[in-house]
């Protein structure tokens, strides 16, 4: 036996033994001559059944009909081979979609012996395929519905490839007019230079998602207030085949959210206006009072002659009403934040021990007060300030708890994560806290507490400034204030300060001056300066305005010290104060006014901050210590 009858024999056996293929021979008539083991398995026919039958046995009687079967061994004949899909009968009637290809057989002389035939069983294939393609057609049909959102697909360089109901209703423009163009049409001009359309696009690649909001622009040229979201689609590579958008208009929703803005705003102007209604009720009552007692006082000094004892005691009432009246001032200013602070890095401790005394007389002696001090690092802050913080939230504690209550006044140290407390920095705070065993207050008592003039003492017993001006000071110093409290259930205030990482030295030497020019242009005032400095052991002179002022320097070389008010015509105090530093560059300036020193700041801006600043009214301490200061 030859090799290659060998050779055909295996083949046979191999074609024979597949079962995956139905491989068969046709005769030139389209007679089946072989049967394999997958065409029994596919078919259903053993080879005694279907040996010797036509193919067309297979065919549907539709495709028979129509000359299905003819066709395609004459396509295979004349061309060379026939492939197809479609449905193909089984033994017991039912179908399977099946591949099927026929290949003609060339004899000696091109001679047709006849058709191999290969069928291939690919229903599951087409199912999973009309599946597939079902499943891609509803999510076409649902995102072709969907009219709220512009969903479209564009390719990796930007173009529109598709386009929903939505996008059309949205933009305002047909498939037909957006196809192949960029989407950066939609955008503004203003965003288009700034090269916004190709960030989005990077920035989507990139990071896997790209939202935002902004002005769109519609096919008409109208604008609206978009929510976008830009996600990039991969093939299985990983290879970038385009970009999803989805696209809504948010105008309305935008217009409303500005709309509420507004309304929140308006509604807390109201309440500023009612607020300040009742502060100027509250000054004018208070400042009514304390002018009375001077005015009736300077009546009494010019109508009669007084006895020195009546003449006296006629003088202490009119300087504790004047005292009464800068005490009000300067809580009212705290309160707005604008009260001058004389800021030291201070101990708190420190402060708090010297302190004690007067706040435990401030205490019946029926009440427990109790002092707990941890280690809490040095603050900057106004000390005399600070101790009338103190001692007013142990006046108010006092006031809650009556005759036998508890009060305590604790310090720590806190470690705060940023916005942990009522949006303060991240760092270290030293905190202090009064608390106190009270009938507490109501929420919305809470809520009113820091409000000017706002008490729920009876009338006669409280400004309703206490927590104002602790307020203010706190705010001014970077802290914070913040009050617990609930019926029933006593009342906590927490005050914060930032620790301080150093403190700046300070020298309290006595400057040792000799010659003042005390500079005012208003007479009253420029003659009690004088007397104060007087008082203090300087020979003073007096000048009423800048031009006078720089007159008497060039006459008096000697001159150590220059106090001056800032605010005066033709030639200002800080104009001033510069002119004199160049003429005599030794000299010790300290400059004062009744202005806050924010306006002042924002008058005469940085060359302000070269000069000490004392505000009106000033006592003679005051004016002691900040002389101190600026010879130091």
């Amino acid at each position: 036996m030859s090799q290659s009858y060998l050779e055909a024999d295996r083949l046979n056996l191999f074609i024979s033994k597949v079962t995956d293929y139905a491989i068969y021979m046709l005769s030139a008539d389209g007679d089946v001559v072989s049967w394999n083991a997958g065409a029994e398995r596919f078919k259903g026919y053993t080879p005694d059944e279907i040996i010797g039958k036509h193919f067309s046995t297979f065919y549907t009687s539709e495709d028979r009909a129509n000359g299905v079967p003819h066709k395609a061994l004459y396509e295979a004949r004349t061309t060379g081979k026939f492939e197809d899909e479609g449905w193909r009968v089984r033994k017991d009637g039912s179908l399977f979609w099946a591949n099927v290809v026929i290949d003609p057989i060339f004899g000696a002389d091109d001679v047709l012996l006849g058709y191999t035939k290969i069928t291939r069983d690919i229903t599951e294939k087409r199912r999973t395929a009309e599946a597939l393609h079902a499943s891609e057609e509803r999510f076409r049909l649902l995102v072709q519905s969907v009219t709220d959102y512009a969903i479209y697909m564009l390719s990796p360089e930007g173009l529109i490839t598709n386009w929903n109901e939505g996008a059309r209703r949205i933009k305002r423009l047909d498939f037909d007019d957006v196809k192949g163009s960029h989407f950066s049409r939609f955008y503004t001009e203003e965003d288009k230079l700034k090269g916004i359309p190709a960030h989005a696009l990077l920035t989507a690649q990139r990071e896997g998602r790209y939202e935002t909001e902004g002005w769109r622009v519609r096919g008409d040229g109208t604008t609206f207030w978009a929510h976008v979201v830009i996600d990039p689609v991969f093939d299985s590579a990983r290879q970038l085949i385009g970009f999803a958008k989805i696209t809504r208009d948010i105008t309305e929703r935008r217009d409303a959210a500005l709309m509420l803005e507004r309304t929140r705003e308006a509604l807390q102007q109201s309440q500023k206006l009612e607020a300040i209604g009742k502060l100027t009720g509250g000054i004018a009552h208070d400042f009514n009072n304390l002018l009375n007692v001077i005015c009736s006082g300077i009546d009494l000094l010019r109508a009669t002659p007084l006895e020195p004892i009546k003449h006296r005691k006629i003088v202490d009432s009119m300087e504790r009403a004047a005292q009464r009246g800068a005490a009000l001032t300067g809580q009212l200013l705290a309160f707005a934040r604008q009260q001058p602070l004389t800021l030291e890095v201070l101990d708190i401790n420190n402060i708090i021990a010297s302190f004690e005394a007067v706040l435990r007389r401030a205490i019946p002696d029926s009440a427990s007060f109790v002092i707990k001090k941890s280690h809490v690092g040095r603050v900057q802050t106004d000390v005399s300030q600070f101790e009338s913080a103190l001692l007013n939230l142990v006046i108010n504690a006092r006031d809650a708890v009556g005759e036998d209550g508890l009060i305590s006044l604790e310090t720590c140290q806190a470690v705060l994560g940023e916005n942990e407390v009522d949006q303060l920095p991240a760092g270290t705070y030293a905190v202090i806290i009064v608390s106190d065993n009270g009938a507490g207050m109501a929420p919305e008592v809470v809520d009113r507490a820091l409000e000017p003039f706002f008490t729920t003492k009876a009338v006669g017993k409280g400004t309703g400034l206490g927590l104002s001006q602790v307020y203010g000071l706190t705010q001014q110093s970077g802290g914070r204030l913040l009050i617990k409290s609930a019926v029933g259930q006593g009342t906590s205030i927490s005050l914060y300060f930032p620790v301080q990482a150093t403190q700046p030295g300070m020298d309290t030497e006595a400057p040792g001056l000799d010659k003042a020019l005390v500079v005012d242009d208003q007479p009253d005032v420029l003659d009690m300066t004088v007397a104060l400095f007087q008082s203090l052991g300087y020979e003073a002179i007096a000048a009423n305005s800048g031009a006078e002022a720089m007159h008497l320097l060039r006459q008096h070389p000697d001159i150590k010290v220059l106090f001056t008010d800032v605010v005066m015509p033709d030639m200002n105090g800080v104009a001033l104060a510069q002119a004199a530093r160049q003429f005599a560059p030794e000299i010790n300036i300290l400059l004062t006014s009744g202005y806050m020193s924010g306006p002042l700041r924002e008058q005469f801006g940085d060359a302000l901050a070269q000069f000490e600043l004392i505000t009106k009214p000033y006592r003679l301490a005051d004016v002691a210590k900040r002389l101190r200061t600026v010879a130091a």
